[in-house]
């Protein structure tokens, strides 16, 4: 059975020891679906809903990145990681909001928590800046698609 990656032999929660680790290309891919309904997609106007606050996937975007770069502040035993790259695309589906974040750098450590904040923060900004039009959004879920470039591959879809 494995054990916990994050503590230590005391049981008391530790940052992982990564400085034996070969540097090798990291990416991961994380998706967030969230459903908007009929009342905020009256709303889309080519591939964005514009309100008082501004375009809204367009700012979830840059909201997204900026959280993906702050993963470590945000996650206590995450290692700070300068990104190479990190894209998050937004598309619709019927009523839904698919959110797609990709992140990738060199590193000793894997950026599967980078792409999952960089989707989850998009997510919560889609929230933000249309809740004046409705409350009833439902962020659905949130799941790592794939990484690469650590002990193990990982792919779902």
């Amino acid at each position: 059975m494995n054990s916990f990656s994050h503590l230590n032999a005391e049981g008391n929660p530790a940052m992982v020891d990564v400085g034996g680790k070969a540097v090798t290309r990291r990416t991961a891919r994380a998706r967030t679906v969230v459903a908007l309904g009929p009342d905020i997609m009256q709303h889309l106007t080519g591939a964005d809903i514009q309100t008082k606050k501004g375009p809204v996937f367009q700012t979830a975007i840059i909201a997204g990145t900026m959280a993906a770069k702050r993963t470590d502040d945000l996650i206590p035993l995450c290692h700070s990681l300068g990104l190479d790259n990190c894209q998050i695309t937004i598309s619709t589906e019927g009523t839904d909001a698919i959110v797609n974040c990709l992140v990738s750098t060199e590193g000793k450590t894997g950026v599967e928590m980078e792409a999952l904040v960089g989707a989850s923060v998009t997510a919560l900004t889609i929230y933000d800046m249309c809740k004046a039009f409705s409350h009833d959004i439902i962020i659905r879920e949130t799941k790592l698609i794939e990484k690469t470039g650590g002990k193990r591959d990982f792919r779902r879809e």
